[in-house]
C-alpha cells in the first residue's frame, strides 16, 4: 500500500462521538467564535471564523505541535499496513473551531502519501448557520 486512506473530520461533541474514528482530538480549548454575534451564523469555512479561532496564541501553537504528529501517524499507519486512518476533531457544535482546524490541516495531509477525505459531519446542524461550500457527505 503506497497511499493511506485518511478521513479527516470535524464534529460536535453535543451530537456524540464519531464511533468509527481511529483518533479523536478535542479543540474546545480554542476561542469560540459562537460567542461573537457577528460570527455565530458563520462556520469554520469562513476566513474570519478560522482566523479568530486559530490566530490567538493557542491556535498556532496547537497546529505547530500536531503537524509533526500527523506525519508520524501517517508513516506509522502505512508501515503497519493499516487499511485506513480516521482523525476526528471535535468542538462543541462542530461548526466553528473543529471545522477551522480540519481545514488548516487539510494542506498538510495532502502533502503526505494519503488518499484524503474531508467530512464536516455537523456543520449544518444549526438552522442559523450559513455554510457556503459545506458538504453533508465526503469530499476530498
Amino acid at each position: 500500500m503506497d497511499r493511506l486512506p485518511v478521513t479527516l473530520s470535524s464534529f460536535g461533541f453535543k451530537y456524540g462521538l464519531p464511533t468509527t474514528a481511529t483518533l479523536v482530538w478535542d479543540v474546545r480549548f480554542l476561542p469560540n467564535p459562537f460567542w461573537l454575534e457577528e460570527m455565530r451564523s458563520l462556520t469554520g469555512l469562513d476566513r474570519r471564523v478560522a482566523d479568530y479561532a486559530l490566530q490567538q496564541p493557542a491556535g498556532p501553537e496547537f497546529l505547530r505541535l500536531v503537524r509533526p504528529l500527523l506525519v508520524f501517524l501517517v508513516e506509522q499507519n502505512l508501515a503497519a499496513g493499516r487499511k485506513e486512518f480516521w482523525l476526528a476533531i471535535g468542538c462543541t457544535g462542530g461548526q466553528h473551531r473543529s471545522v477551522a482546524v480540519v481545514e488548516a490541516l487539510r494542506q498538510d495531509l495532502l502533502a503526505l502519501p494519503v488518499e484524503l477525505t474531508i467530512v464536516h459531519r455537523d456543520i449544518a446542524r444549526s438552522g442559523d448557520l450559513q455554510a457556503p461550500g459545506a458538504m453533508d457527505g465526503r469530499r476530498s
